[in-house]
């Protein structure tokens, strides 16, 4: 049998075609799968394993839990398989279980930091090191407008008020924003500006900020791609973003003490998310080690919009 009567084999079947459409754009536990198509496990297994064996799919593991998303090959078959999806019966009702699988990623990482607003920076922070800020902050330029996305109580933004034109530091936890606002106030930094929104939809004007910082965000984004093609849009023409994330782990607990969405990120990986999203020249470097367990290492990644 032919790889082409395979893949062609692997896309007739209804349930596949529904699990490829979930994965179009996000990355599923197959727990996650069970809860979007309403499927049990040993028959969501058994798709799975016959859509990675003809190369349509790859997984990876944290602990007891498996991961999958689509793999890369031709544009024509995303195509075939998405055309024949959207005739599906199914696919109004696998889209609102999506929507809501990924809301409740969003909403556990709101209610952590909603608990943790106001003492954030006396608890122990995964990746979040000085040597790591400092190397940031090497590489700003100053009397510029600056955009913190994900920016928490704002300790980068405040850092950066002293020196910058404007910063805007955007949160999606309100109570996080209410925290900076009054940080800002009391700091008397008037430059600095507290707005809540998401970092994949930052409440910017396109083209109106020099430098994006995500300092330990990405990593919360459901989407970082799309947070990445938030930071270009918002950007002027000539302007530069600037990443600190964790560098791709295997401490599964993250997900749970921190409300981490995504266990860090390869250099490669990092470096082609930013190519994707239009940015060029881009560079990513590890930047901080930790000695203690689990060990977390920093990566720091820039990437410029050109003019």
């Amino acid at each position: 049998m032919t790889n082409r009567i395979r893949l062609l084999g692997a896309l007739a079947d209804p349930t596949r075609l529904r699990i490829l459409s979930a994965l179009r754009e996000s990355e599923l536990s197959v727990a996650e799968l069970q809860e979007v198509l309403g499927v049990g496990q040993s028959r969501i297994s058994n798709h799975l394993a016959q859509l990675k064996a003809v190369g349509l799919l790859r997984d990876r593991r944290e602990g007891q839990k498996a991961y999958y998303r689509r793999a890369e090959v031709g544009r024509e078959i995303w195509s075939l398989a998405e055309g024949a999806a959207s005739e599906l019966a199914t696919q109004g009702r696998d889209g609102e279980a999506l929507r809501r699988v990924l809301g409740q990623r969003q909403e556990k990482s709101k209610r952590y930091f909603d608990a943790v607003a106001g003492r954030l920076g006396k608890k122990y922070c995964p990746g979040r090191s000085w040597e790591a800020v400092g190397r940031l902050l090497l590489a700003l330029a100053p009397r510029q407008v600056y955009a913190d996305l994900g920016a928490g109580e704002g300790l980068i933004s405040q850092l950066l008020a002293a020196r910058a034109k404007k910063v805007i530091a955007v949160d999606h936890s309100p109570r996080m924003v209410e925290v900076g606002r009054d940080l800002a106030k009391r700091s008397g930094l008037k430059n600095l500006e507290y707005r809540q929104g998401d970092m994949e939809q930052p409440p910017i004007r396109p083209g109106s900020v020099d430098v994006v910082i995500l300092s330990q965000a990405l990593h919360h984004a459901v989407h970082p791609p799309r947070a990445l093609e938030a930071a270009w849009k918002i950007l002027r023409p000539g302007g530069t973003v600037l990443i600190l994330d964790l560098m791709e782990h295997s401490f599964e607990a993250a997900r749970e003490m921190y409300a981490d969405v995504w266990l860090g990120f390869a250099p490669a990986e990092l470096s082609r998310l930013l190519r994707e999203a239009g940015f060029e020249g881009n560079t990513v470097e590890v930047v901080a080690k930790e000695k203690e367990g689990p060990g977390f290492q920093t990566l720091l990644a820039v990437g410029m919009k050109s003019v």
